[in-house]
Formats: C-alpha cells, sequence, structure tokens
C-alpha cells in the first residue's frame, strides 16, 4: 500500500499526522463509535505507512510497528449516556476503539480520555467547568502549549 494519496487534503493530513508531536481527537459519542465523518478520517489518513507499517516478512496478520510520532493522545467525548449504563451495558467502546485499535496499533502509549456527559441536560456552569478541564488536561499532556 502506498503512503500517498491522489487527494491533496488526504494528503496533507497524513504528512500532517506523521508529524505531529500530540494529538487531540473531540467527538459526540454516535451509537458508541466516532461520527462517520471522522471514522472516515481515521481509515484515509491514519494507514499503512503513515501510521503505521508491518515488519517486511509480514503478510499484514502479525503485530504493526507504530510510526506515529506523537509523544500523546487525549480523545474528548460528549454523550447523553449515563455512567453507570456505558459500563455496564455498553462496556465503554469508545476507549477500546481509540486506546487499543487506534493509537496503541499507531504507536502512541500515552493516551488520555474524558467523556463529558450527560449533555443534554447540562447547565452553562457544567459546560464551563468541563471547559476547564479540557484546559487543564491539555496543559498537562502538552504543557509547551499552554492556554
Amino acid at each position: 500500500m502506498t503512503d500517498r494519496s491522489e487527494n491533496a487534503l488526504v494528503q496533507t493530513h497524513c504528512d500532517e499526522i506523521r508529524e505531529a508531536e500530540g494529538i487531540i481527537i473531540i467527538h459526540p459519542n454516535w451509537w458508541g463509535q466516532p461520527p462517520a465523518i471522522l471514522k472516515g478520517w481515521v481509515d484515509r489518513v491514519l494507514r499503512e505507512n503513515v501510521a503505521y507499517r508491518f515488519p517486511a516478512d509480514d503478510d499484514g496478520s502479525g503485530l504493526p510497528i507504530g510510526l506515529m510520532r506523537a509523544k500523546a493522545a487525549i480523545v474528548f467525548n460528549t454523550s447523553n449516556t449515563p455512567e453507570e449504563r456505558e459500563y455496564t451495558v455498553f462496556g465503554d467502546p469508545l476507549e477500546r476503539i481509540w486506546k487499543d485499535c487506534v493509537f496503541d496499533f499507531c504507536g502512541v502509549k500515552n493516551y488520555y480520555r474524558r467523556m463529558f456527559r450527560t449533555i443534554a441536560g447540562s447547565t452553562p456552569e457544567q459546560r464551563q467547568t468541563w471547559l476547564n478541564e479540557v484546559r487543564d488536561m491539555v496543559n498537562e499532556h502538552f504543557p509547551q502549549n499552554s492556554l
């Protein structure tokens, strides 16, 4: 598989993610998954020879070698599913997707995630508190970019 895309914007994103020292992703919880447009971005950008590769003698069924140089990744999610239901009924699928299936696969070992819930009934004061938490997490994990 080539590490070049015929789409100039996708290629720009591939080049940028390859060089990124840190990654922040923000999205709602949609059916226990990222929205389809974000999933499509992951499929097009975090691809073989950009975000990971397999050893030369591997047919793609072995363990990948992560190529991303990012020292950390943070994912912020919003949800209307209460925390207890998320864990007991669904098992927190977003944690598995981002931690194990994306960032660990691509070599990013320092992964952090924060779910903000329940959004539908939140107050302006609660949302401000959440924004303060976002600022604090970003400053903690990317201190040179303090907000």
